[in-house]
């Protein structure tokens, strides 16, 4: 069985691999990174498999490598992470009372075959309406931070969040359903592993 490799330094990644129990090392891509592409989809699908391949170059041995972007996406706008507190504001005015899709690519490496496997997954959000002063205090908490969309929704951003059609964990940032998915495409079954 191939051991896998996270692409990526996001925590949240990490602790839904985690969660699953599986073996992994994190080896983050330090691409800049640029969203190419004509949909939101193609973008972080894109972007994804930049991250994986850039990672699976500097790796020898038989390994699996996961690479994973996220977007939030509202009315033509794409959001990333906030540059600033302002940022964040903005976002999450823009945000409040409406209903987002966050996207995240999915891209899986093979190192010792080099077969590639790329996907996206797509989950709309409806955000509760918000004063400016809950807003605030959102941001106080330094949740947004280093978030697409500025929340997290498996923090405290699940209290400004108001229902989700989709894939939860897609809003966290690594669609692991998905991710199985994919993988059995390559005969590695995730409900399997260290059974």
């Amino acid at each position: 069985m191939a051991d896998f490799v996270l692409a990526s330094s996001s925590p949240r990644r990490r602790e839904l691999l985690m969660q699953l129990g599986l073996d992994f090392e994190v080896m983050p891509s330090n691409i800049e990174e640029v969203l190419k592409g004509d949909t939101p989809g193609e973008m972080v699908k894109n972007l994804s498999l930049e991250k994986t391949l850039s990672v699976s170059s500097r790796i020898s041995g038989n390994k699996i490598v996961i690479g994973a972007d996220t977007i939030v996406y509202m009315d033509g706008t794409i959001m990333g992470k906030p540059r600033n507190e302002d940022d964040a504001f903005s976002m999450l005015r823009r945000l409040s009372g409406g209903t987002h899709e966050v996207y995240t690519g999915l891209a899986l490496v093979n190192t010792s075959t080099k077969e590639i496997l790329s996907d996206f997954e797509c989950t709309q959000v409806l955000m509760k309406e918000l004063t400016d002063e809950e807003i605030r205090n959102y941001i106080n908490t330094g949740e947004p931070r280093d978030k697409a969309g500025a929340y997290a929704i498996q923090g405290k951003g699940s209290l400004i969040v108001k229902s989700i059609k989709g894939c939860y964990y897609n809003v966290v940032g690594l669609p692991l359903g998905k991710l199985r998915d994919m993988l059995l495409d390559w005969g590695v079954d995730l409900l399997r592993m260290g059974v």
